[in-house]
């Protein structure tokens, strides 16, 4: 006869069955994660893995998805570790997961892209708002490990490019679980120092190493710095998150400090260039200035009043002296007419007769014809060739 149990004893003796199960003790399970739910307040995450044709339930408690290094999601198709346990009130055995895998990709490789992803959507890579590293500097803000061979090679390199700056360093921790903490308080002071030009910087490392530089806190405060920044994480061939948020990307350490700062030499070297070319523009221009003022000054006396005057004055004597040939012409002209005309009077002249012994008598100022014009006592003038006489007829 079997025996009688409670609800509650028979999944009592279920679980102990199936926990006291070596073989059901760190197992992995492949699947595919359905009905994902991450409980904010308490972090615990619950979620079924499935196949084609069946499904398990799977919790996985805060301590152990703390430690994830992506955000698992619905569709994704994953290695599921943990041990087999019953939970007692539903009646239904679940997996409790130690870790999570992701299939193909690695977790730190999805972690990364899913982190690359929600980053990008914010705008936080975005180039349009990339700020310009200045040019010349007065002060540069290094956040980086004061221990660090990294911050000798910049500091190095900015006293030898250009002395002239001033660098101020604000340590932090550049790996293990504390750094992206520290790097986002450094960075937040180091934005508020006045400083012209932040550097962000580490040596090379693995992966794990660099992985602070790859948190989106870490980006996130790199976006929010007012300040232009260079990110300077690894050797050349690492790529972090904090390279595409920052306004600069440097492959090196040493590469951001030569980015930072101008070469003093090569700017006294640029300057004097500059200062040749300025002269020559500014001799050139003063010459072409010169030759317009004095075009200018050309035709402003060919166009002033008393360039007008002289050629007015000109004109009019021009004027004057054909109008005096003109006239001396014309006078000439009246001069030998009045020649020719006095000759013609001269030969018509009456007097020219009294030169011959004739005299002309007049009476009244007429020329008296006959003697039948005369009467006894008439006065008349008698003129002759030189003079002329008065007489009384008898």
């Amino acid at each position: 006869m079997s025996s009688l149990l409670t609800v509650s004893q028979l999944n009592t003796y279920i679980q102990s069955r199936l926990t006291g199960d070596l073989k059901l003790k760190g197992l992995t399970v492949r699947g595919e994660i359905s009905d994902f739910r991450l409980v904010q307040r308490s972090g615990h995450i619950y979620f079924n893995l499935k196949d084609d044709t069946d499904s398990v339930r799977c919790a996985m408690f805060s301590s152990n998805a703390a430690r994830l290094k992506f955000m698992p999601c619905d569709g994704m198709g994953v290695l599921v570790t943990g041990n087999i346990d019953v939970f007692r009130r539903d009646g239904v055995y679940q997996i409790i997961v130690l870790d999570i895998q992701p299939m193909g990709a690695g977790a730190l490789h999805t972690g990364l892209e899913q982190i690359k992803k929600k980053l990008a959507e914010k705008g936080v890579f975005d180039t349009s708002i990339k700020k310009k590293i200045p040019v010349i500097p007065k002060k540069i803000a290094i956040v980086t490990s004061p221990g660090a061979a990294a911050l000798q090679d910049i500091l190095n390199i900015l006293s030898r490019r250009f002395p002239l700056v001033e660098a101020e360093i604000y340590p932090t921790a550049v790996q293990g679980s504390d750094a992206p903490k520290q790097i986002c308080h450094a960075l937040a002071l180091a934005d508020k120092s006045g400083a012209d030009t932040l550097i962000l910087a580490r040596g090379g490392g693995s992966l794990e190493d660099i992985m602070p530089f790859n948190s989106e806190s870490v980006a996130m405060a790199i976006y929010n710095c007012n300040t232009p920044l260079i990110s300077a994480v690894g050797h050349e061939t690492d790529t972090t998150l904090s390279d595409y948020a920052a306004d600069m990307r440097a492959p090196t350490p040493s590469a951001a400090a030569e980015l930072a700062v101008p070469d003093i030499k090569q700017s006294f070297s640029s300057l004097a260039k500059l200062r040749f070319r300025l002269d020559c523009a500014v001799g050139d221009y003063l010459d072409s200035a010169e030759k317009a003022i004095d075009g200018c000054i050309r035709i402003l006396k060919s166009r002033s009043p008393q360039k007008k005057f002289e050629n007015e004055e000109k004109t009019l004597f021009a004027l004057r002296d054909k109008l005096d040939l003109l006239m001396n012409g014309t006078l000439a002209a009246y001069d030998g007419r009045l020649d020719r005309y006095a000759a013609q009077l001269a030969a018509l002249s009456p007097f020219n007769i009294l030169d011959r012994g004739y005299s002309i008598t007049t009476k009244s100022g007429q020329v008296v014809y006959s003697a039948e014009q005369l009467e006894y006592g008439d006065e008349i003038e008698i003129r002759f060739r030189d003079s002329s006489r008065r007489a009384s007829v008898l």
